[in-house]
């Protein structure tokens, strides 16, 4: 099997690494917003109730539905 020779310089690395680091990071925020979203809609979803649809004084429920 033939060796790879190294052809990546110390400063090339050293930029590679903290590229890596702030993408790393900003896919991790990222995740952690979706998992936020999504945990919320999720949770609307099963109760019936949205916050954010109170303080804007928003329904989506049909009158029929409101009576039962």
């Amino acid at each position: 099997m033939e060796s790879l020779e190294q052809n990546v310089g110390t400063i090339d690395r050293a930029v590679r690494a903290i590229v890596a680091l702030i993408v790393l990071f900003v896919l991790v925020k990222m995740a952690a917003l979706a998992l936020l979203a999504g945990g919320m809609l999720l949770s609307s979803a099963t109760s019936g109730v949205c916050p954010l649809y109170s303080e804007l004084g928003i329904c989506t429920v049909k009158e029929e539905q409101k009576k039962a």
